[in-house]
């Protein structure tokens, strides 16, 4: 679905609930606007199941716009679509429980597991960065199997620390700085999801895959003490 967002931009919907396929839908689709290469477009950027387009006003209209987006989506089925090239697999260092993730025993029980289990499934598997949002280069990442549905919180946690790691509603997320949040803290990274020195200055992109790594608090010290670029002795490869 196509909706006008706005006086200079469009909305492509692939569904009103996050799922595999819709959000793989929206990461395609955007690859395919940006593959266009059109100079009326200024703008695009996804989030869960939809592609946002910010068009430039002086030059184009919104039903113009529209055409050009219903023109692609009907090239094929999105929602079966491959995944864009030149994706990456990040291996980031994670501390889990304790002072670094006060809220795993607690995640783990609602989940039906023992900690150490809760673990062993939370690095066990890639997952996508299904979105940017909320701060800047904060990644939602996913989809984590069905017994990690658990809910946020009824309350609120004051504050998490940059580089926090928590959990809820089948997906992880990376905080970029310190904030309240609803979600529960399993863990703590020193990866650095926004780097304003650096272009761009979000090393993750939406599409891009990840593998979170168990590691003691004693290695995470060494990590913090002997990598200052933010990388959190994160390590990176090519996807096919």
């Amino acid at each position: 679905m196509i909706s006008r967002l706005g006086l200079t931009g469009a909305l492509v919907s692939f569904g009103d609930r996050l799922d595999e396929e819709a959000n793989r839908a929206a990461v395609a689709f955007r690859a395919r606007i940006e593959a266009e290469d059109l100079e009326v477009i200024e703008e695009t950027s996804t989030s869960l199941t939809s592609v946002f387009v910010r068009f430039d006003a002086l030059r184009t209209d919104y039903e113009t716009i529209a055409d050009c987006l219903l023109s692609l989506l009907e090239e094929r089925d999105w929602m079966t679509a491959e995944l864009p090239v030149g994706r990456r697999l990040w291996r980031i260092p994670v501390t889990f429980g304790g002072e670094h993730g006060p809220q795993l025993e607690e995640v783990a029980s609602l989940a039906g597991v023992r900690a150490e289990q809760a673990v062993q499934e939370l690095t066990g598997q890639n997952v996508r960065v299904l979105a940017l949002g909320f701060a800047p280069g904060q990644p939602y990442l996913g989809i984590l199997p069905e017994r990690w549905n658990i809910p946020r919180q009824a309350g609120l946690t004051p504050q998490v620390p940059e580089g926090a790691l928590v959990v809820a509603v089948r997906q992880f997320v990376l905080f970029t700085i310190a904030s309240p949040t609803g979600w529960r803290q399993v863990g703590r990274t020193a990866f650095r999801c926004f780097r304003p020195a650096e272009d761009p200055p979000f090393p993750l992109r939406p599409g891009d895959e990840v593998r979170f790594v168990a590691v003691s608090a004693e290695e995470m010290a060494r990590i913090e003490a002997s990598t200052g670029d933010g990388s959190g002795g994160a390590m990176t490869e090519p996807l096919p």
